[in-house]
């Protein structure tokens, strides 16, 4: 049976906009559809938000898709109508926002090549089930201002959210549209990654507020600004005397657990690490080097491998260390291994190990199967399920500055990347081979370039196919190597910044603004309920 075809709210409409106005024209646009037309528009904007994501960083389309949104479900005949909507243009934002993952997929395309069409739609599906909130929240505060204020709250609050609900997936926040470069990222200090979210929610809804708007988001720019040439301006301190090498060996994800290709992998990650430590001994004599290699980089079980651990640290002279992804097991008295651990392995020159840093917030599906046991496929490619480590710890070693170990995706948790005792360095270490050639690694870098600058930490990153980086304590970058790239990044270690007010209070800052937005937005509906005044312009 086909949907009726509903009228949209006219007062709505009045309100939004002058009789005439382009707004006016675009409302009814956008409110006229019915309902499959209505749906299939919502998400065309919300794919069409994607190019604001990393690398395209597409800003300015906010401005037409976030207020396409608005006026949709502010306008929409009903409540459902609206969290339709709402659904529809969470859905076409995360179905292209995540159109990469589908390479994963295909790096063992003969097993499951059906789940080709159906794995980045599922996924994003209850993840664009978030856009409901705003749009219900637009909907149910008083048209004008207080909309506006309960559509960014109500955002805000989603993507809180979506970081911790079934272990949380803060992949994609609105606020990385900004790290295209340091400056206008340098607010997220104060505020993080969702407090750029809310900020860029309330300046995407400007050309509905008309010139007043205009000024008012230029004003707005205009702070952001002052506050990253505030912070970008004092000169950057002296180094630790620590060179970093990390080893970017470009390993395809389907050539990487093969027997044929398992010693040439190994010996390429030795090579390039004895040319990396090579340059850094001309370039800096007398410098701490360290040699980073990424996520699961070893093709052996190097803690449990002391011949592997010797061939490894064989370029590394006197005092070196080598930081190496490596899968670490424990055995059973078959000798067979019972438990398996995806870690950060830290040796001396001589191969002996100094410590282990264990990943902790796994990855379902990728290294643990959920509900094991009830599902009907199982993805993960080992197996035996992933364990999780105790927790985030600094890593303390003989004549390097402490530092926190994040291993893949623990890094895009916006306040939960430093431990307690707070390390002088962040270090990420990822395998971004199963993203291929895509916007995937760019989004991930992003979501690391953006911690660094809310901790006050530098960030060193290396990854199995790029982007390997080395970001300073205010998210510059320092060095870096392209994606798809075979070699080594060589930098000097920055040193860390003071603590950062995010650094200390973490999440409470965006939930204060959250509750700080509501409780204005609250206000408004009522004063205008009280007074039944009739003006609502944005």
């Amino acid at each position: 049976m086909k949907p009726a075809r509903a009228a949209p709210r006219e007062g709505v409409v009045r309100r939004l906009a002058t009789p005439g106005h382009w707004r006016d024209a675009l409302t009814r646009r956008l409110a006229g559809p019915g309902f499959w037309r209505a749906l299939a528009t919502a998400f065309g904007l919300g794919a069409a938000t994607a190019l604001a994501l990393p690398p395209v960083h597409l800003v300015p389309v906010l401005l037409i898709t976030l207020p396409g949104l608005f006026i949709m479900v502010t306008a929409a005949p009903s409540a459902r109508r609206a969290a339709w909507i709402g659904l529809a243009w969470g859905w076409g934002f995360h179905v292209a926002g995540l159109h990469w993952l589908t390479n994963a997929i295909l790096t063992e395309v003969e097993r499951f090549w059906w789940l080709v069409p159906i794995a980045v739609p599922a996924l994003a599906l209850p993840l664009g089930a978030f856009t409901i909130l705003p749009a219900l929240a637009a909907r149910w505060a008083r048209p004008g201002v207080p909309a506006a204020l309960a559509f960014a709250a109500a955002w805000l609050a989603a993507e809180l959210l979506r970081g911790v609900v079934f272990t949380g997936f803060p992949w994609n926040l609105l606020g990385t549209v900004w790290a295209f470069a340091s400056l206008p990222i340098q607010a997220a200090a104060w505020v993080g990654v969702h407090g750029l979210s809310l900020a860029t929610v309330l300046l995407a809804l400007v050309p509905l507020a008309g010139r007043r708007g205009w000024i008012g988001g230029g004003l707005a720019l205009l702070v952001f600004a002052g506050i990253g040439l505030g912070r970008l301006w004092p000169e950057e301190p002296e180094p630790e005397p620590v060179t970093m090498v990390l080893v970017q060996g470009n390993v395809a994800q389907e050539a990487k657990w093969r027997e044929d290709t398992r010693l040439p992998i190994f010996q390429r990650y030795i090579d390039l690490s004895a040319g990396g430590i090579r340059t850094a001994a001309q370039e800096v004599p007398g410098n701490r080097i360290v040699v980073v290699w990424p996520e699961t980089a070893s093709p052996f079980l190097l803690a449990s491998d002391p011949r592997a651990a010797e061939l490894a640290t064989a370029p590394l002279p006197p005092g070196a260390l080598l930081l190496a992804g490596s899968v670490r097991a424990e055995f059973g008295a078959d000798g067979r291994a019972s438990r398996v651990w995806n870690s950060l392995v830290a040796l001396d020159a001589q191969g002996a190990v100094l410590d282990a840093y264990d990943k902790a917030h796994l990855v379902p599906f990728g290294e643990y199967t959920p509900l094991r046991g009830l599902l009907p496929i199982r993805i993960v490619v080992s197996a035996l399920d992933f364990s999780a480590g105790p927790g985030l710890r600094s890593v303390r070693l003989p004549g390097l500055p402490a530092f926190g170990g994040l291993i893949c995706y623990e890094v895009i948790f916006p306040g939960a990347v430093t431990p307690a005792d707070r390390p002088g360095f962040l270090l990420n270490i990822t395998n971004d081979a199963w993203f291929g050639i895509s916007a995937g690694p760019y989004q991930h870098l992003a979501a690391a370039r953006l911690r660094a600058v809310e901790e006050g930490l530098p960030l060193v990153r290396a990854a199995q196919t790029g982007i390997s980086a080395v970001f300073d304590a205010r998210g510059r970058v320092v060095a870096r190597m392209g994606l798809a790239e075979t070699g080594v990044v060589v930098a000097p270690l920055p040193s860390a910044a003071s603590a950062t007010p995010f650094a200390y209070l973490g999440l409470w800052i965006p939930l204060v603004l959250l509750a700080l937005v509501s409780a204005v937005a609250t206000l408004g509906s009522i004063s205008r309920v009280a007074s039944g005044s009739d003006e609502a312009s944005p």
